[in-house]
């Protein structure tokens, strides 16, 4: 890996499946010294012996500038930023763990930057909210990364745009100067809350659009399906205090339309296979990596009867997952429901 320029800092990237040992080799690549961690001891000396996250990322050699560690302590030490890319059902004990470290961690202003897509099951929280409040650090201090990027195109250096969203612009900012590169463009956005919430509802919209797929239900229904899940989301993401001009930018449209119209997101596969009779067990065993949109899924329902947000599509998704209702059966339900005006609710 060769430099990009900008970089020259020490950072730990914290979780090392697919999304974070692409963070760790971009950041090396900017030239970083990394510390990835990985929370299973026999694992993180496994990749730290080869060279290799597999089955992850097999075709793309950790460089010397990653060091891969199972010591927690050992990965937060004089890094400047912390990057979280855990799976959102383990971000909660990860933070519990950064907060048992005590003023060890905020020693120097440190960054921190969550790149975890997910609403907690329970609570449905975003991955920001429980960092903030598992991990005892102040939640306008998180700076969020997200945006339309599969982990395969970041990692071979083709073009990506994303956000570093913030409720502060210095934060923003810092996260934007670590990160960008002619191959990676970052953007700065004021709304952490917001974009958390559209990268991870997207994923339960590629659900949906993988069981269409698999339905052979035609283009048009694709356009039905992302409008309509677009929709939902800004409804939803509003109505929790999101700005609904975040859904019409990266966060919103531009990771919905990417996740919901390619086979690289797990979310979509998921899907497909529903359609094509497969359990749902049987698939998270195939996939061997986590799909986000099957909990966000449960959490999104939850909120939306909580808040009593209209997400039809939503519900739709969440029989099929949870209550064995028939992909088919899902769609002359959307189909069947009162006529009615066009509206996103959002008070536009």
């Amino acid at each position: 890996m060769t430099s990009a320029g900008g970089g020259g800092g020490r950072c730990a990237v914290l979780g090392a499946g697919s999304w974070g040992t692409t963070l760790a080799l971009h950041l090396a690549a900017r030239g970083e010294r990394v510390a990835l961690w990985e929370v299973d001891a026999d694992r993180a000396a496994e990749v730290a012996r080869t060279r290799f996250s597999r089955p992850f990322l097999p075709a793309h050699a950790l460089p010397p500038e990653i060091a891969v560690t199972a010591d927690l302590s050992a990965a937060l030490a004089e890094a400047s930023m912390v990057v979280l890319a855990v799976p959102s059902h383990v971000m909660r004990e990860t933070a519990t763990r950064l907060g048992a470290l005590g003023a060890e961690q905020d020693a120097g202003g440190r960054l921190w930057v969550s790149a975890t897509k997910g609403i907690e099951e329970g609570s449905g929280k975003t991955a920001r909210q429980v960092l903030a409040e598992a991990g005892g650090l102040a939640a306008r201090s998180i700076v969020v990364l997200a945006g339309p990027s599969f982990a395969a195109d970041v990692v071979a250096r083709r073009p990506t745009a994303v956000l570093a969203a913030s409720e502060t612009a210095q934060g923003a900012e810092r996260v934007q100067a670590r990160f960008s590169c002619e191959w990676f463009r970052v953007y700065t956005n004021p709304d952490p809350l917001g974009v958390e919430i559209g990268v991870s509802l997207k994923n339960v919209m590629a659900i949906a659009a993988g069981l269409a797929e698999g339905l052979a239900l035609g283009r048009n229904a694709f356009g039905a399906l992302i409008t309509r899940g677009l929709a939902e989301v800004t409804r939803l993401g509003v109505r929790m205090g999101g700005r609904w001009e975040t859904f019409l930018g990266l966060a919103g449209v531009g990771d919905l339309v990417m996740t919901c119209t390619s086979e690289l997101s797990r979310n979509y596969r998921v899907g497909l296979a529903l359609a094509r009779g497969k359990r749902l067990a049987h698939i998270l065993d195939e996939l061997q990596m986590v799909a986000e949109g099957v909990r966000t899924c449960r959490s999104a329902y939850e909120l939306s009867e909580r808040l009593a947000v209209e997400m039809p599509i939503t519900r739709q998704v969440h029989a099929v997952l949870f209550e064995e209702q028939d992909p088919r059966e899902a769609v002359l339900d959307l189909m069947r429901r009162p006529l009615k005006p066009e509206s996103w609710g959002v008070g536009r």
